[in-house]
Parts: structure tokens; sequence; C-alpha cells
């Protein structure tokens, strides 16, 4: 049976509060449901499009008439990767690059068959990667269109000569990730006067108050386009590919359930996902509507 995540509005506009399990709980700790024999449990991280795009993969894998239970929100890859390999999660939607150096933090980036052939070879017995989509999601460094212009800046590099007067915020997994601040410091050898950790929904906010004056945000994040936010160029690729690409656990989804979800990955481009991502950020829309409409309008429903 398949769970609706629900989105609730609250303070400012853009921001959106999830009803997340505990901001990173263990669904499945304290003697909770194990999934039943034969169910296809489907995850999401504890943000807007993780959460769109379980609720995708969900109900495409219904329409094959694949049984499915969902645990969306759980919290940050830290917390639900354990659960995957563990069996607990079956399916998640996961960024080939991100999945890649949280496996190896010392892996090159590289594009998209390079990234997932290292994955494929990172990844322990059990566990694989299925197709990826066009679709591409990554972290950036972004400022207000009033930053970019005062200070010149168009590029990561850019911020050298600043850095130091500047706070840098974003979720508490950013400060700690080899694709965040390390990386930051050992790439581009920037140091910035300090790290502000911030729920992801409230990170947009918090730049155009000012509270912050570089933002690590998702590029396909409808607030970047919303208040001209300026996405700076990461010139040493150090973000890399960040495909959207099926994580499963193996022997917890058959042919049947690898074919839906290929089928959504060959469908799935990068402009979709942003005008996806829009209609539950900026619309306010239920992911879980959005994300039938979106799989009715390629034919994925039946």
């Amino acid at each position: 049976m398949r769970t609706p995540a629900r989105l609730a509005i609250a303070g400012a506009p853009f921001i959106l509060l999830l009803s997340a399990c505990g901001g990173g709980a263990d669904p499945y700790a304290e003697g909770g449901d194990t999934p039943e024999a034969g169910t296809v449990v489907v995850g999401s991280a504890d943000f807007p499009e993780s959460t769109l795009l379980g609720n995708v993969y969900a109900q495409a894998l219904e329409a094959a008439g694949v049984q499915v239970e969902t645990q969306f929100n759980i919290g940050s890859r830290e917390v639900y990767y354990d659960q995957i390999e563990s069996g607990n999660l079956s399916v998640f939607p996961e960024y080939n690059g991100a999945i890649l150096f949280h496996l190896d933090p010392d892996a090159e980036s590289g594009d998209t068959e390079a990234t997932n052939a290292a994955v494929a070879e990172a990844l322990p017995d059990g566990l694989e990667i299925l197709e990826s989509s066009e679709a591409q999601n990554k972290d950036s460094l972004t400022v207000t269109g009033e930053t970019a212009e005062r200070d010149g800046l168009r590029s990561i590099p850019d911020l050298e000569e600043v850095a130091g007067d500047y706070t840098l915020g974003g979720p508490p997994e950013f400060e700690t990730r080899v694709q965040g601040v390390v990386g930051l410091q050992d790439v581009y050898g920037l140091e910035f006067d300090g790290f502000r950790s911030l729920d992801i929904t409230l990170v947009p906010q918090a730049l155009q108050d000012g509270d912050i004056q570089v933002a690590n945000l998702f590029t396909t994040d409808p607030a970047i386009a919303a208040n001209d936010f300026v996405v700076l160029e990461d010139t040493e690729n150090l973000f890399g590919s960040q495909n959207v690409t099926p994580l499963v656990h193996s022997e917890s989804v058959d042919d049947t359930a690898e074919e839906a979800l290929n089928a959504v990955s060959a469908e799935l481009t990068t402009e979709t996902l942003t005008e996806l991502n829009q209609r539950v950020s900026i619309d306010q829309e239920d992911p879980d509507e959005v994300a039938a409409d979106w799989l009715e309008s390629v034919g994925l429903d039946q």
C-alpha cells in the first residue's frame, strides 16, 4: 500500500517543512515492523526531491504489479545506507556521484559512465545500481545576485579572496563530506568564516535574509530561479556527476521491478525534475499527486 508524503507550509515563502521521521531516525529501530516477505520497500531521504522521487518509484512499481511499502523522509545517507544494505529498504532514489563518494571518499569525479562503473565496483555484495536517468541534481555553492555582482563572483575559485568574510550554510552532512566543506578546502583551498548547519528547506531563506552569504543548494531547487540566485561554476568538477539512479537491494527486487525502475530512468530529465520540484516546493502540490501526474504523462501509470 502506497503511503503519500505530506508537506506542510510554514513561515517564509518557499520553505517546506518535511514531516520527517525524527530528522534521521531508523524506521526499524526499537522493534519497528520489518517488511513483509515479497514486499519492495521504497525509501527516501529527508528533502523534498528525494520524497518526490520515492513517490515516483513507488507508484511506478505498483503500476507494474509489485507490492510496495514506503519509508519516506528517513534522514541523510549516513542513516539510510545501512538500512538498504541490510535489506530493510529495497529501493532508494540515489545520485551516482554522491553514493560513490560515500563508499570511497578518495574516488575521482567523472562522467556518468565512469561514475557508474566506479559505483558498481565499490558497492558491497547484495547491492547494485540500476540504469541512471539523464536527470542530474548536483550540490552547488550559490550566492544572491547582489553578492555575485558586488564581489564579482561567477565561479567557486572567485570565492578565494572573500571566503574568510563569508558564512557558508547548508545541511549538517555537507560540513563533513568530501563533496562538501572537506573538498572545498582540499580542491579549492577555501576557508570560510564559519559553517552554519541548517535544515535543507531553510537554506534559501537564510541566504535571502543574509544570515549566510554562501549556500549549499541543490541545482534543481526552484528557489534558485525564484530568487535570482547565482550558482557558482564548479570549475574543478568537485561535485561530479549526480545522475538520479535507483540503488537497490538485489535480493529484494525481481526483473519486473527492475524493468519498471529503468523505465522511469529512461524518461526522467533534469528539466523535468526541476519542473516537478517547482510544483512541490513553489506551488505547494502534494508530491504523491505530482508523481502520479508525471507517470501518467509518460505512460508509466499502468
